[in-house]
Parts: structure tokens; sequence; C-alpha cells
């Protein structure tokens, strides 16, 4: 009786012995929700590296900030242990109770971070990583005098010659920031006012963009002379066209801060920390500003002038950089953008 059911169960005992086995040597999976640009620099830099340092998979999950966050909010099928965000969707992740506490004393490269960066959110989230800045681009050889304030986009020379960031961007926000400067209130208590200068530039703007690329490919086509526009647009625009110029108005530039948080019910919270610990550790932060691929937050990281050429690097800068309340942003977001959008409805 036996022997008629050994070959049965031997080939039974083989198949659960490859079963276990592999669940022994399965590596443990990280997914990673982020942009998906420079990516293979990143692979280079960052994941792959890091797999290797930790034995364990990498997964990413690409997209921009709105559709990864609704995404995590639905929970369509994501399963995302640590999340890329722009500070004002971080602070929008952390409000909606999508965003997990840490332990900080697995991630002690923090305290080597500028203090802005540190707990752009509060002591129990994550840190900024990185940071890119808002300034203006303009062309030099199609402006009768040098820009040298925000206020100039303001002029009538520059009529039918600006782009402007959407009001639905992170770059957005600031033009409305500077217009109440201009008109001398402060936003949370006027807005009205402040909507009623950013209204006198209407005649000056051409469109409201929300990519990067519109931006150079309007300055290549001549259809605009200036726009507000992060720092990381400023080489496309530059290829485009010879006179591009960068500059830090005399009111000072915006610093938006990038995040890396870990997802409130990640199975992996520990190594969502390691990762995070080593993302902001000094030899990838190194590593990432000598392949241009972001600004680095450590303050251990040394770059020669010309390796920090393009970067927002140092502490005199950065700590010289506009920040945005966001939470005011966030907290008038859909009045606000309705206004805008009826304003600069085309």
């Amino acid at each position: 009786m036996f022997k008629k059911y050994l070959p049965i169960f031997l080939i039974t005992i083989f198949v659960l012995s490859i079963v276990l086995s592999s669940a022994v040597m399965a590596k443990e999976t990280l997914v990673i929700s982020t942009w998906g640009y420079n990516e293979d620099l990143l692979w280079k830099n960052l994941y792959k590296p890091f797999e290797e340092k930790y034995d364990c998979e990498i997964q990413l999950e690409v997209g921009n900030n709105s559709t990864r966050l609704n995404k995590v909010k639905m929970r369509q099928g994501s399963t995302v242990d640590v999340i890329y965000l722009a500070e004002s969707y971080a602070l929008d992740a952390i409000n909606s109770g999508m965003i997990a506490e840490l332990n900080r004393d697995n991630i002690p490269n923090i305290e080597k971070l500028y203090p802005v960066a540190k707990a752009p959110h509060g002591e129990q989230y994550g840190p900024a990583y990185t940071l890119v800045k808002l300034g203006i681009i303009y062309d030099q050889n199609a402006v009768e005098e040098p820009i040298e304030s925000w206020f100039d986009l303001w002029n009538q020379s520059f009529e039918d010659n600006v782009s402007i960031p959407d009001f639905n961007t992170t770059a957005g926000p600031a033009m409305l920031i500077m217009a109440a400067e201009k008109a001398g209130v402060e936003l949370a208590e006027n807005p009205d006012q402040a909507f009623a200068e950013l209204e006198k530039m209407k005649e000056n703007v051409v469109k409201n963009y929300s990519r990067s690329s519109d931006v150079a490919n309007m300055f290549a086509q001549g259809e605009i002379a200036a726009a507000p526009a992060m720092d990381f647009a400023f080489f496309r625009v530059k290829d485009a066209v010879d006179g591009a110029v960068w500059l830090n108005p005399e009111e000072g530039s915006f610093a938006n801060f990038n995040t890396l948080n870990i997802v409130k019910g990640s199975d992996n919270q520990e190594l969502a920390e390691k990762f995070i610990n080593y993302a902001i550790s000094e030899e990838v932060q190194t590593k990432m500003a000598m392949d241009k691929v972001e600004s680095p937050l450590n303050t251990e990281v040394e770059l020669t002038a010309a390796e920090a050429e393009g970067l927002t690097y140092g502490a005199e800068l950065i700590n010289s950089l506009n920040t945005i309340d966001w939470n005011l942003i966030n907290e008038n977001k859909e009045a606000w953008m309705q206004r805008w959008n009826r304003m600069f409805a085309y």
C-alpha cells in the first residue's frame, strides 16, 4: 500500500521543498512612488546600490504628484512604501492621514541636513531631500532692459510677452504671493487686492503653462521674452535660446522642497526608513549633485564652484530663499484656483 503512494509522496515533498526554499530566498521588495525623470541616474546612484546594500528589490510606480497621490488615496492596487512628493502635495497627504510617522532613530542622516530640510511638516514626518528654485528666465536679446525684480513682469513693455505658471502647479501660487507684495498687502488678509494686482498683469500674459517643457518651446518659438520658472527648466531654455539668462529677483527666489515619506500601512517601514536614510546620505547626495540630478541638502556635501553650477547649493543661498505657506494655499486652493482660471480664461 505504502509503495503504491510513494511516488506521489516524494513528488509532494519535492514541490514543498521548492516552495519553502523560494519563500526563504525571496527578497524583500520596496515599492517607491516617484516622478520617473532621470530614472537611469537614479538607478545608478541610488536604487541599485541600495538593492545591493540591503539585499532587496525596488519597484517603481511613476507619474506626476497628483496622479500618484490620488492612486494612493484610492488604494487602486497601490502597495507603495515610500512616496516622493513636492512640498504642497506632501502636506495634502499628511492632512489626509496617508503618511506614517517615522522613527527618526533609524534615520540618523536627518541630522546632517540643513535645518529647513529636517522637518518641513513636523518631526514625525519625512525630511526634504532636495529643493528646486523658482526665479525668472528671460531672453536678454528680446527685452529693452535687464529684468531685476518680480515686479518688472507687470511693465507694459512685456505686453503679450510673458508666460506664468498655472495656479495648480508647484510654482503658480508664488505669483499670487508676489502680486500681494506688489499691492502692499498680506495674501492671507487681503486676497482680493492680491487678485486685483495680478489682473493688472493679464495683458502681458500670453499663456499659463503647466509643464516646464512648454516654457522652452515658447521661448524657442519667440512667443515670450520672460517667464517665472523652476531652475531645472533653465538649461532646456538655454539650449533653445542663446540669450536666455537666469535671474534671482531682488525680492528673492522661492524654494520648493521635495520630500520623502512612508505611506501609512506599509509592511516595510523599517526598510523604508533605511531607504530614506540612504537617499539623504552624503555619498548619494554627492553623486546626485555631480550628475546634476538634484541640489543637495546634506551639509556634508562639498562641491567646487564648477560642480555646483546650476544647482542650489550652500547655506547662504538656501537660507536666502523665500518659502510658501502651503497651509494657506491648500486651505484656499479650490476657491483661488477657480478665481484664477476665470481671470485667465483665454
